[in-house]
């Protein structure tokens, strides 16, 4: 579930804290890096925890039709079928998702309110009248639970608990978008472990990850030797923050991942800047970055394997 973009974030912010405060150790840092990670992975669950929170709200909805003294033919024809369906069912009645969430306490951080809210919302969409008026395949079900959680993405309410619950929502927001999408599509899940394939890989979070981390930190100022000099007329204790720490984790992953393309790092890190730093640092960012290349490609430091990893 855990992509390398999602990791570089992290150590980037792991980084950051370092930069602010210099007592932090290394210790602490990979710590703290292994919580941020399981916080991804919490996020998920959180995600599917909240949205199965919401569709119950459909029973709710299906007794007050019912008490109606003068029920029109759409409050005649409804049915709970958004929590009822086989899909959601899965979810609800999955053991050991059910436990991982309570484990989690994730009750705790749920507004009630909030939740019938944004099924009230949702209920006035024609998407959700249709879906109750006709007969559901699977797919079809499928389709409107897809449907359904573009809505709450859309919603301010459903925003607010995942960003109160989780900080680092807005940072995993399109990880874990991706992950949910991928398990309501895979659903029903007759085995009751599909949640668990949406653990962080070993391969980015330790190989890449960690070593990222542990490298930036201990040959920092042999890292800086190598940028210093290309910064030409630009004061390298006066830059932004943020671009010296890109610099050093790009430097890092051209020098010490051999698997990783160069290309590759070049646009990872100017992504991260554009998003993550000043107007102008995408721009320097990228100049600087492609005369270090060229540099340590001409120093033969520039080592990767295989064809044309280099370009």
């Amino acid at each position: 579930m855990l992509s390398r973009r999602s990791v570089r974030i992290k150590v980037m912010q792991l980084l950051y804290s370092l930069d602010r405060d210099e007592t932090l150790t290394g210790k602490a840092l990979r710590s703290s890096y292994k919580h941020g990670v399981n916080q991804s992975y919490e996020l998920f669950l959180f995600s599917l925890h909240v949205l199965a929170k919401i569709t119950h709200h459909a029973q709710e909805d299906l007794s007050k039709r019912k008490s109606k003294h003068l029920p029109s033919e759409y409050d005649k024809a409804f049915t709970d079928k958004m929590f009822s369906n086989a899909l959601v069912q899965d979810v609800v009645k999955n053991g050991s998702l059910q436990k991982k969430f309570k484990s989690l306490d994730f009750d705790a951080h749920i507004n009630e309110d909030y939740t019938r809210k944004i099924y009230e919302e949702f209920a006035k969409t024609e998407h959700y009248k249709n879906y109750i008026t006709s007969d559901s395949t699977r797919v079809e079900h499928i389709e409107l639970l897809l449907e359904f959680y573009r809505f709450c993405r859309q919603n301010e309410f459903f925003n607010e608990t995942l960003e109160d619950a989780y900080f680092n929502w807005l940072d995993d927001k399109s990880l874990v978008i991706g992950a949910v999408k991928k398990y309501l599509k895979s659903l029903p899940d007759p085995d009751n472990n599909a949640f668990m394939s949406f653990l962080p890989e070993d391969e980015t979070v330790q190989e890449f990850g960690y070593n990222l981390l542990d490298i930036c930190i201990d040959r920092k100022e042999e890292i800086m030797a190598y940028v210093i000099p290309v910064l030409e007329n630009w004061d390298h204790e006066r830059l932004a923050i943020i671009d010296t720490i890109l610099l050093r984790m790009a430097l890092c992953e051209l020098m010490h991942f051999p698997t990783i393309p160069a290309k590759v790092t070049l646009n990872e890190y100017v992504e991260l800047a554009k998003t993550y730093s000043t107007a102008k640092s995408k721009e320097f960012i990228n100049g600087i970055l492609d005369k270090l290349m060229k540099d340590l490609d001409a120093k033969g430091l520039l080592k990767k394997e295989g064809r044309g990893l280099v370009q």
